[in-house]
C-alpha cells in the first residue's frame, strides 16, 4: 500500500484549470519531488494534499484512507501532516525550543522536553533553544521550521519551495542536511520547487509538472537520461536539440558525426522501408560534447561561463548551430577561439521533429526515439 496516493486528481478556480488529471504514488519512507515551472499547478497541488484546498475531481488517499474527493475533505489538522514552509512561518516570540514545541499540544511536559532535546540535536542545534528566531542565520530557522515539522511525528512531511529564501551555496548543503534528516526520520516527504538541484539533491523520484499535469514521473537519472518528451527534455539539464536524419534502422547522422544505436529507431521503420527522410531533433547535454584538441572537429567558442573547477563553452559549429560543452577549467580558451571537439554519448535521446510530416502519418506530434550509442 502506497503512503499517499492520488487518483485523477482536479483542481481550478473558476474557469481556470490548475491541476489537471494528476495521479501519482509515494511509497513510505520515500521523498518525492514535484518540480516545475511558476504556475505549473504544483504548489496548489501540495496544498490540496494538505487539505488547505478542496479537490474538483479525483481521490487523495493517506494510509489507505481516503482525506479527500470532490464534496469531502479531511480537516487540515486531522490529517497528522507537517509542514515546511518558504519563509520559515516561527514564531518571533518564543524560544526555538517553544517554536519545537508548539504542535506537541497536550504531551506531559517531560515527554515535551524530551523530544525538543532530541530533535534539536538532530537538526544539528543542540544547545541552542533558549534562542529566539532573529538570532539565528536562514539555514538555521529553516532547521527550525523542519523540527516543529517533525514534533508530532507526522505522517507525512509537506516541503513547500523550503530553500528559496537562501543563497545558493547554503541552499545546496541544506537540501542534503534535510535529505539525510528525513531520511534518519524514516519520513515519508513531498517537496515542491523549482529548481533541479534541490530536486536532484533531495527526491528519490520526481514528478516534473507543466500546465497542470506530470509530464514524467522518475528517478533523477532517468529524468535526464531519458526524458519523456521536449519538455522534460529542456527543463530537466541543460542542453540543446540538433537537427539530425536517421540513416539506417540503427543509425542517425548529426553535424558531429553518426551515433549507432543498439535498438532500432522507432521512425525508422515508418521512413526508411519508403524511402522517406526521417528527420529528428538529438538532444545534446554539455557533457556529450569532449573537449579534445587532437580532433580535426572544431568549433568556436562565442561564450564561456567559468565555474571553478569546470567551464562551460558555448560553441558555434560550422553550421552557425549552438551546443555546449564542459570542459575542466585549466582548457582555458578565448571568446573567437577554435577548438577540437568529439562526441562521447552513453545515452542519445532523439525526439522526430515536429514540424514535419512523416509516412507513419504521425504528423508534427513529438514521439521520442531513444538510443544507446
Amino acid at each position: 500500500m502506497a503512503h499517499l496516493e492520488l487518483q485523477d486528481l482536479k483542481q481550478s478556480y473558476g474557469t481556470h484549470v490548475v491541476v489537471n488529471g494528476v495521479s501519482f504514488r509515494v511509497e513510505t519512507g520515500s521523498i518525492a519531488c514535484l518540480l516545475g515551472p511558476s504556475g505549473c499547478g504544483k504548489t496548489t497541488l501540495l496544498r490540496c494534499i494538505a487539505g488547505f484546498e478542496p479537490v474538483a475531481a479525483g481521490e487523495i488517499h493517506l494510509e489507505g484512507k481516503l482525506v479527500s474527493r470532490a464534496g469531502y475533505a479531511l480537516p487540515p489538522e486531522k490529517r497528522r501532516i507537517g509542514m515546511v514552509f518558504q519563509d520559515y512561518a516561527l514564531f518571533p516570540h518564543l524560544t526555538i525550543a517553544g517554536n519545537i514545541a508548539f504542535g506537541l499540544g497536550a504531551t506531559p511536559n517531560n515527554e515535551r522536553a524530551a523530544r525538543v532535546t532530541q530533535l534539536l540535536e538532530t537538526v544539528g542545534l543542540a544547545g541552542q533553544g533558549e534562542k529566539f528566531p532573529h538570532e539565528l542565520s536562514g539555514g538555521q530557522q529553516q532547521r527550525v521550521s523542519l523540527a516543529r515539522a517533525l514534533a508530532p511525528k507526522p505522517e507525512l512531511i509537506l516541503l513547500d519551495e523550503p530553500f528559496s529564501n537562501l543563497d545558493v551555496d547554503l541552499r545546496e548543503r541544506l537540501s542534503h542536511e534535510v535529505r539525510e534528516i528525513l531520511k534518519r526520520e524514516g519520513m515519508t516527504a513531498v517537496l515542491v520547487t523549482h529548481d533541479q538541484n534541490e530536486a536532484f539533491a533531495m527526491a528519490d523520484e520526481i514528478g516534473v509538472m507543466d500546465e497542470g499535469r506530470i509530464q514524467q514521473w522518475d528517478t533523477p537519472y532517468n529524468l535526464y537520461h531519458q526524458p519523456a518528451n521536449r519538455f522534460v527534455a529542456d527543463f530537466v539539464g541543460q542542453g540543446v536539440f540538433l537537427p539530425g536524419q536517421v540513416i539506417s534502422a540503427h543509425e542517425v547522422e548529426v553535424e558531429l558525426g553518426t551515433l549507432h544505436s543498439a535498438l532500432p529507431l522507432e521512425c525508422s521503420q515508418g521512413c526508411m522501408a519508403c524511402g522517406k527522410e526521417c528527420g529528428v531533433d538529438v538532444l545534446l547535454r554539455p557533457d556529450d560534447i569532449i573537449h579534445d584538441d587532437r580532433s580535426t572537429l572544431q568549433a568556436e567558442v562565442v561564450h564561456k561561463a567559468f565555474r571553478g573547477a569546470d567551464i562551460l563553452y558555448s560553441l558555434r559549429l560550422v553550421s552557425g548551430v549552438r551546443v555546449l560543452s564542459l570542459v575542466p577549467s585549466h582548457h582555458n580558451h578565448a571568446l573567437g577561439e577554435k577548438i577540437g571537439i568529439r562526441l562521447d554519448v552513453d545515452h542519445v535521446v532523439a525526439f522526430k521533429t515536429p514540424t514535419r510530416q512523416f509516412a507513419s502519418g504521425s504528423g508534427p506530434k513529438v514521439v521520442p526515439v531513444t538510443f544507446r550509442a
